[in-house]
Parts: C-alpha cells; sequence; structure tokens
C-alpha cells in the first residue's frame, strides 16, 4: 500500500537516525553526553528533557606520538558520540537538513504551482452552506454581505474551501502545528505582556497540525487576490507572492542553524520592523503612525468608546446587528458557570489578578469575514470604575482542516486554539484561556484590542503590498520554527528558487480559481439561494 507524504516522511527521518554514513558533527572532537548517563531503555524518548555536557578534546602543539594520540582519541570520542545519538534518537542539524533534502525526491518542489485543486472540481455553495452549519440564523446574512463585497473578502472567508482544495495538492511530507486560516490580514501588531509591540499571526480559529506548505499557499493567494483586488498588474501580484515565498525560505535557512529555545525566544519587534524599512520614508511614516494609534487602543481607549453609564455602572452601549445584549441567550446561571470554568484554565498568578476584576456586562458582537455567526461575546470587567479588561470569549468550533489532514478529533476546541496560539505566537496574551458552554460549544477567551495593529491593505501601494509580504513570510517563517523543524524545512527548501517560483504559479493559479468562485457565490446570493443583508441596489452598487 502506498504511504502518505506525511509517512514517507516521517520514515526517511528515521533511516537518517539510523545511518551512519551521513556526518554527525563539523567538529568531531566535540562529544554530548547525558549527563546522569541513562540506560539505553531509559535513554528512549527523552531527548528533549535531558541535559547534556560537552567534553571537547584541545589537542597541544607537540611530536608525532602526541598527534597519533589525538588522532586516536578523536575517532573514539566520535564512536561514543554515534552511540549516544544512536541510544537517545537525536539528529545532528545536518541530518535533519539532509532529511528534508531527500524528501524532493517524492515531491519535487517545481511540483508545488502544478496543481491548485487537490481534489477536482466542487460545488462552492455546498461548501459555504456546510460551513454555515449550526452559526446564528439572524448573522448568516451578515456573513455572506461582507463575503459579496470582493473576491478578496470572499477569500477571506472560504478557509474551508481552501483546506478542501489543499487536500491532494503536492506535499513535502513535513507537518508543522499550523495556522490553518494564514492569510495575510490575519497577521498585525499587538502588545506583549511587557507592553512592547511585535508582529506576528494574530488569528489561530482554525490551528492544527498540517503540511508546512498550506499555511505557505494561503499566505501566498491571499496577496495575489488582494493585488488584483487592488487592480495590480498579474505580474505585481505574482512578485508578491514568490516574494513570501522566498524570505519565508530564506529566514528559514537562517534558522536551521540555530537551537530550539532561540526559536522560542525569537520575535519581530518595531526595532527589527524599522530595519527592514530600511530607507524608505513612506513605509517608516506609515509603520510609526500604526504604532503611535496601537499604544493610544488600550482598554480605556474602548472603554470610552463601547460604554456609556447606565444606572451608576459603565454598560455597553447596543449598535445592532453589529454589538447587542440578549438576555435570552445569556442567563446568570450559565455566566457564571462559563467563568469559573476559564479561571481554571488560567495559571495560579493569573487567576490572582482575574479575581481583582468583577463581571459588569456582556453583549454578542460580530467580528471578522469568516468567523461572522459564530458566537462572539464581549464581556466588561472592573477592578475600578475608571480601571477596565475587556475579554473576548469566543466560540472555537472545529478546525477545517480536521477533516481534510485526517486529525483525530479533538477534545477541546477551545483548548485547541489556545495552545495553538501559544506554541506559534513568540508572546501571547496573559488572558488566554477556554470553558465549555452548557450546550456544549466550546469557547476561548482573550482580551479584546489590546494595542492591536492591522494592515491598511486598502491603501497600500504595490510596493507597500510587497514589502508587507516579505514581512508575513519571515513572521511565518518564525512561527513554523517554533512549532516545526526548520532544519529539515530548510533542507527540503534548498538556496534555490525553485519552491518560490513555484508558489508564484500556485498563487496565480488559485487567484484565478477564486475569481471563478467569487462569480458562483454572487450568483447564488443574487438568486436567493444565499441571503445576504445587503439590499439588491446596493448589492449591485457594491459589485460595480
Amino acid at each position: 500500500m502506498e504511504r502518505s507524504p506525511e509517512l514517507e516522511a516521517s520514515a526517511k527521518v528515521k533511516e537518517m537516525a539510523n545511518s551512519k554514513e551521513i556526518s554527525l558533527s563539523a567538529a568531531p572532537q566535540a562529544i554530548s553526553l547525558p549527563v546522569n548517563g541513562l540506560s539505553d531503555k531509559e535513554g528512549k524518548g527523552t531527548a528533549e528533557t535531558q541535559s547534556t555536557t560537552t567534553l571537547t578534546a584541545l589537542p597541544k602543539p607537540s611530536d608525532s606520538r602526541r598527534t597519533a594520540q589525538t588522532s586516536r582519541r578523536k575517532s573514539q570520542f566520535k564512536e561514543k558520540r554515534i552511540k549516544v545519538k544512536a541510544t537517545l534518537g537525536i539528529l545532528t542539524k545536518e541530518q535533519r537538513h539532509e532529511a528534508g533534502k531527500v524528501l524532493r525526491e517524492n515531491c519535487p518542489r517545481q511540483s508545488h504551482g502544478d496543481v491548485v485543486l487537490g481534489q477536482g472540481e466542487r460545488d462552492i455553495v455546498k461548501l459555504i452552506e456546510v460551513s454555515n452549519k449550526d452559526r446564528l440564523e439572524n448573522l448568516i446574512p451578515v456573513r455572506h454581505g461582507r463575503m459579496v463585497q470582493s473576491a478578496f473578502a470572499y477569500f477571506r472567508g472560504t478557509a474551508m474551501v481552501q483546506a478542501h482544495d489543499l487536500k491532494g495538492t503536492p506535499s513535502s511530507g513535513i507537518v508543522v502545528h499550523s495556522c490553518g486560516d494564514c492569510h495575510l490580514m490575519n497577521f498585525g501588531g499587538f502588545a506583549t505582556p511587557e507592553r512592547n509591540i511585535v508582529f506576528d499571526i494574530n488569528d489561530f480559529d482554525e490551528t492544527l497540525p498540517a503540511p508546512f506548505e498550506w499555511d505557505l499557499k494561503r499566505l501566498a493567494a491571499s496577496f495575489a487576490v488582494a493585488a488584483r483586488w487592488r487592480g495590480f498588474s498579474d505580474d505585481q501580484a505574482r512578485e508578491m507572492a514568490v516574494e513570501t515565498a522566498a524570505s519565508y525560505r530564506k529566514s528559514m535557512k537562517k534558522r536551521a542553524d540555530t537551537g530550539v529555545l532561540e526559536a522560542w525566544y525569537s520575535r519581530i519587534s518595531v526595532a527589527d520592523l524599522q530595519a527592514l524599512i530600511g530607507g524608505d520614508i513612506d513605509l517608516s511614516g506609515r509603520v510609526n503612525k500604526k504604532i503611535a494609534e496601537a499604544r493610544k487602543s488600550s482598554h480605556e481607549h474602548v472603554f470610552h468608546k463601547l460604554t456609556a453609564p447606565s444606572k451608576g455602572l459603565p454598560r455597553i452601549v447596543d449598535q445592532p446587528p453589529l454589538i447587542y445584549h440578549d438576555t435570552k441567550l445569556l442567563n446568570e446561571r450559565a455566566v457564571m458557570a462559563v467563568f469559573k470554568q476559564y479561571r481554571e484554565t488560567l495559571p495560579e498568578e493569573r487567576r490572582i489578578l482575574f479575581d481583582r476584576f468583577k463581571l459588569v456586562d456582556l453583549a454578542f458582537k460580530v467580528v471578522g469575514v469568516g468567523s461572522v455567526g459564530t458566537r462572539c461575546i464581549v464581556a466588561l470587567l472592573l477592578a475600578a470604575p475608571d480601571d477596565p479588561l475587556f475579554l473576548q470569549i469566543k466560540e472555537a468550533r472545529p478546525s477545517v482542516l480536521e477533516r481534510y489532514t485526517g486529525h483525530a478529533r479533538v477534545a477541546h476546541n477551545g483548548q485547541r486554539v489556545v495552545v495553538g496560539q501559544r506554541l506559534m505566537q513568540s508572546a501571547s496574551d496573559i488572558f488566554l484561556g477556554w470553558c465549555r458552554g452548557p450546550k456544549g460549544r466550546d469557547a476561548y477567551f482573550r482580551q479584546l484590542r489590546d494595542m492591536k495593529i492591522s494592515a491598511d491593505v486598502e491603501t497600500q501601494p504595490p510596493d507597500i503590498m510587497r514589502a508587507y509580504a516579505k514581512l508575513c513570510g519571515l513572521t511565518l517563517a518564525r512561527a513554523h520554527d517554533k512549532a516545526g523543524d526548520a532544519a529539515m524545512i530548510a533542507g527540503y527548501l534548498g538556496s534555490s528558487d525553485q519552491f518560490d517560483e513555484a508558489i508564484g504559479d500556485y498563487a496565480i493559479g488559485y487567484a484565478d480559481e477564486i475569481e471563478r468562485d467569487y462569480r458562483t457565490f454572487v450568483r447564488a446570493v443574487r438568486s436567493g439561494r444565499l441571503k445576504t443583508d445587503v439590499s439588491p441596489s446596493h448589492l449591485e452598487t457594491a459589485l460595480r
């Protein structure tokens, strides 16, 4: 029976681990030994938790006799190192790099541009109807109304469709913990717990282990679709997609030479952004303006924007259908049970912080494009009359990747989102947590608008959008390095631009498919099969 790319990749890694033909070290005089001298049985499967001590042979200037002794020592050290590695299952970076390179035999890098629809033609209206299942009925027309605005808006709302299309496309077999909905609008800036602003991926509703190429293909395609929406040429759109892949590949090559802990410490800071910008005055001005706006977007700013006094206490102001109260769906007993569950998922010191605040108000809120119709609640908590905390409680549905990756059903989707976010982000929200509602729906908690920065794609000229593509590629490489194996991915990608060009071909090909799908979607809206909150006259204006 033919093995999947993922099983084939796993077999290649094991083959590399057992092979003694591959060079194990660039410095054969150094040996790494477990501190406690574990036996073979004790050492298996514990490579990540064992510390090592390094012994280094330092040959002294000497006569031929000492030279011979040094040579023998090196040979003995190398043999011992091989034995230790075989015992613990530890691979060198060179081995992992070689294991990735070997995967090109079964999945050539240029093949990624050859297949756009991995499962052939499909009924996109039916797929959208499936994705609408169990959403709030009154908000489904709002979702369609946002998606119908443009091909790019449609693309943002159809992560499930692209997940369907990615299944069956060429895959190296290298699996990472993926974002799952990795389009250009799901990147941005936010404040770390230390109140520094970093740039990173900021949406993990669909996070799940998947082939590393899937995130990159969705990201590259999003730039191609957005560029066309802005009226840029196909050459410019393709250049952005290629730049996304090239920056990812080059960054991964550099990261392959660093340690695992360095990947976890790595982040893209404001200083890194400024270094990337260089002397571009226009781009520098845009970034500095965004950072200044973000620093004002605190809980206090949101407090004055979303609330008004009512009976001596601030309350969230209704702005239907986007923000509204619904006492039928929120009863006090259920709310208290949900918050109690959530509190238990916080680390102990965060519980002490959380306990300083008291719940004052709750309201439903419509968010995003793809998330419209899922249950999302904004909670206002106060530690003092002028000391607010806004939390967002967002429904966590099964990842769109689940049915297409063959991943086992997840026990708790709120926990899945939180763990994926902590795993992939360089720094995460201190209030991340999860719960399960009274009707069995999973959800997760996070802060609302804590110094958030998002790209103004509507106003970016081609050169700035291309620079943004480069930044997103670098950021995705950082996330995949932290949640995957940079050396193996770098080995597969190599030093040439073959993979970059193939991703460019894929992105343009998928942008063509998105435009066809969008026309099909619009026909379904006009026919009434898919309901929308946009009136017929406004719909025609939006579609001109």
